[in-house]
């Protein structure tokens, strides 16, 4: 015999019949059994509010990252894999497109400064074309005022990346 699953839908209307200490006490109880969860609540209990000062806090963490990377091309990619993961995974916590463009702006600028422009590894190559690609989605998402202001920052970020790095098309990534 298995668990039922439920939707989001059920499970919202099942949580406005509780009261806020058994709903704190569901979240605590999530929140022990998952080291995700507890990093979400937290992020929503104390990060949330001031996301300027979130944004600064895990690019500066990323780029301690970047620095310890070994020189191996293969130890290289992942490392470089591991901080896209982190990355990734406080733009989820975010949900904003706006936190998502700053981030994977970020760690293309510290890829472009902190790669080994002669690396032949091809995995090592494929990371920073699949981010510009994306960048170059997500940034299109966006509202046309805020479009405009990251599309400056975008282009600046390839041409920057067809200078140092051989492997970069600029002509593939520029809008």
């Amino acid at each position: 015999m298995s668990i039922a699953n439920y939707g989001l839908k059920e499970i919202k209307s099942e949580l406005k019949h509780l009261s806020a200490a058994q709903i704190a006490e569901i979240c605590l109880r999530m929140a022990k059994y998952k080291k995700e969860n507890k990093e979400l609540l937290a992020y929503l209990l104390f990060d949330a509010d001031n996301e300027s000062a979130f944004i600064e806090s895990i690019k500066s963490e990323a780029g301690m990252m970047y620095s310890q990377l070994n020189s191996n091309s293969y130890q290289m990619a992942k490392g470089i894999r591991k901080i896209l993961r982190f990355v990734n995974k406080h733009v989820k916590f975010a949900g904003s497109k706006q936190v998502e463009v700053e981030l994977l702006l970020q760690f293309c600028r510290d890829y472009v400064d902190y790669v080994d422009r002669r690396a032949n590894y091809k995995p090592l190559r494929q990371i920073i074309l699949r981010q510009l690609t994306k960048l170059k989605t997500t940034i299109n998402k966006l509202h046309e005022d805020l479009q405009f202001d990251y599309l400056q920052e975008y282009e600046t970020l390839v041409l920057d990346a067809d200078n140092k790095l051989s492997w970069v098309n600029k002509s593939e990534f520029l809008m």
